[in-house]
């Protein structure tokens, strides 16, 4: 196992994939009706594009009894995307190396005994009444959940869903983050977790220092306003860092600037020439992640150490 590899394993217990809707210097894009993308039952016409061609794909693979390949399921909805007239590039970023060959896996195959619980927090953010209001994304998770439950067994007393919809928890940072914070908490070896994202997505100027690009990436929470925007770096410490060992969780990023909104060491992008497989990311700074996981983790007990010293 080289450096890099032991570093990734030290940084990230799980085993955690994100598909992103672009990449990190990419816009994503809404479309008006979802129908064109042959979804069974479409719960309203708006989307995300990215979530649409993901699920077109998904149910054609279920609907034919196959299994589909990370590849294969990229670059079928790099195709979808294209002909709908979208040129965003869909993106796998990991915890570990992958094959990008093997068969797509969501549910957890650890769990030998068949007693591990499927999570998922599904989010939807449409920014209702604000500047730049999206129509799709409410839509985007109702038809997510029904994937989840009807394909792969979710129950739906283990979903927790976000939207700024006045009926669901209001997708606040505070609520998404401690959607986040639960689903760890809750997530023990040998079960299934799934997040979802779908809103705006952004990028601010990087302070710590972690960034190749000088760019931290962002979600963009229903009252970013007043409370702030998602970074990276805390979607690392809250969601992906502490997530124990033996957990499988898939996440799927539909916004803008999403391509390596995790902070994830490996990469695929579906963008032509795929025999170097995935890649390990250039320049990637484990240190910096190891820090700012340390000090999540580990500065609430040293204050109360130093408290106690102070008496």
């Amino acid at each position: 196992m080289s450096d890099f590899d032991q570093k990734a394993e030290q940084a990230i217990p799980a085993d955690i994939r994100m598909i992103s809707g672009c990449q990190d210097s990419q816009t994503s894009a809404d479309v008006s009706n979802v129908g064109n993308f042959q979804l069974p039952n479409p719960q309203g016409k708006s989307g995300g594009a990215c979530t649409a061609a993901l699920l077109q794909t998904l149910y054609k693979v279920h609907r034919e009894g196959a299994e589909i390949s990370w590849v294969d399921l990229l670059r079928a909805m790099r195709d979808n995307l294209l002909e709908k007239g979208f040129d965003q590039i869909p993106q796998l970023t990991s915890s570990r190396m992958i094959k990008v060959e093997s068969p797509l896996k969501i549910v957890n195959d650890t769990d030998v005994y068949g007693t591990g619980t499927k999570r998922a927090v599904l989010i939807g953010i449409n920014y209702t009444g604000q500047q730049g209001e999206l129509s799709g994304c409410h839509n985007d998770v109702k038809n997510m959940k029904e994937y989840l439950i009807t394909v792969h067994g979710f129950e739906e007393q283990n979903m927790l869903i976000l939207m700024d919809d006045n009926y669901h928890p209001n997708p606040t940072r505070m609520n998404v983050l401690n959607a986040y914070r639960n689903l760890v908490r809750e997530s023990k070896p040998g079960d299934t977790a799934f997040c979802h994202y779908s809103g705006h997505g952004g990028s601010v100027k990087d302070y710590s220092g972690d960034e190749e690009d000088g760019f931290d990436e962002t979600l963009i929470p229903v009252d970013f306003q007043r409370s702030g925007q998602i970074i990276d770096d805390d979607l690392f410490k809250e969601l992906v860092r502490p997530m124990s060992t033996g957990v499988l969780m898939t996440c799927l990023m539909d916004c803008c600037h999403s391509g390596t909104v995790l902070d994830l060491p490996y990469r695929f992008t579906a963008d032509g020439d795929v025999s170097q497989g995935m890649q390990r990311i250039s320049g990637f700074n484990f240190d910096d992640l190891l820090a700012v996981g340390f000090v999540c983790c580990c500065l609430p007990d040293l204050l109360g150490c130093l408290f106690d010293i102070l008496g």
